[in-house]
């Protein structure tokens, strides 16, 4: 695990650190860069990760390889301008991880390779041409999403099996939102259930919308996975405690920031494998000939001091089940 010193100690740039002679004896090593949506020193665990994709084809940093990261703190409208300055320095690889990095990098460069991770369709994001035949210079790594909605109504629904009305939330803007609405409904159908579906493109529609969940006698709500509700799990988990609703959403930085519930395809694992094909491009390989990768592994978080807080009983089996429980 990558503590906050050393993740910060990481991005000052291993190459400043060597003595002026030592550098001169050096052979130059390759740079990688590392494009996030991320802020600095946040979930340093899926930065591990990657490094751990990275060593397991050889590479290890300030060893045999130089990382140049370029984080934009969830400011996505600095991606560009980010992904501009890693084609200038000449970078022998672009990770591109978190689903706006990819159409920033790309729109920067034709020539130098991207690895991705994204939560949509790569095909459907005109990222590649076909998942097994990538073409160009972009391949990388799909994270479950839109698939698991069902699932997590499902979660919920194990965990408050009286509730009859819940409340979806979705970013119209998305381009799955309109499969999000239809995903949710139809599950919600199934289990019985009547739902709500809400929409917020704009951190001033939140509030309203948890105020809303009170006249529809919504008993929960499920997030929808998207990018920007992502970057504001902390304040959507806020939300959800100062109004009581048990929520669930995709990831664990929503159950970290007391959430109730987080149910989504693995960051971590996702992170691994950017770096393990970050590593075999390094070594000769292009990205054409290696075939996107879905990554399957799902994690189930539950934070357990907020159903404490909202009055709720967790079923030991669900408390079994789960990868993480946050007390």
């Amino acid at each position: 695990m990558i503590g906050r010193r050393e993740f910060i100690t990481l991005l000052g740039g291993a190459a400043a650190a060597w003595p002026i002679t030592a550098r001169a004896q050096q052979p130059a090593m390759p740079v990688i860069g590392f494009l996030s949506t991320r802020a600095l020193g946040e979930d340093t665990h899926l930065l591990a990760a990657f490094h751990e994709g990275l060593k397991e084809t050889g590479f290890v940093d300030r060893q045999n390889v130089v990382i140049a990261y370029r984080l934009a703190g969830n400011e996505y409208d600095r991606l560009p301008a980010l992904a501009a300055d890693l084609v200038r320095r000449g970078v022998a690889v672009i990770a591109a991880v978190g689903s706006p990095c990819a159409p920033a990098a790309k729109a920067a460069t034709a020539t130098i390779p991207i690895v991705f991770s994204v939560g949509n369709d790569p095909v459907v994001a005109g990222l590649v041409a076909s998942l097994n035949r990538p073409g160009g210079n972009l391949t990388g790594v799909t994270l479950l999403g839109v698939e698991l909605e069902p699932k997590r109504l499902e979660l919920l629904r194990e965990l408050l099996p009286m509730a009859t009305i819940i409340a979806a939330l979705v970013n119209p803007n998305s381009p799955a939102a309109e499969t999000q609405s239809k995903e949710m409904q139809a599950s919600a159908r199934k289990l019985g259930m009547e739902i709500h579906v809400l929409n917020a493109s704009n951190e001033r529609d939140f509030a309203p919308i948890f105020a809303r969940l009170v006249p529809l006698r919504a008993s929960a709500l499920v997030i929808g996975n998207d990018a920007f509700f992502t970057a504001r799990s902390e304040q959507l988990a806020a939300l959800a405690l100062r109004y009581g609703v048990p929520t669930i959403y995709q990831f664990r930085e929503f159950a970290k920031a007391g959430g109730l519930m987080s149910y989504g395809g693995s960051l971590t694992d996702a992170y691994r494998r950017v770096g393990v094909y970050t590593g075999r491009i390094l070594k000769g390989e292009k990205p054409a000939d290696l075939p996107v990768q879905q990554s399957t592994k799902v994690e189930l978080f539950i934070n357990l001091k907020t159903a404490k807080t909202l009055g709720l009983e967790v079923p030991p089996a669900l408390l079994a089940r789960a990868d993480e429980v946050i007390e």
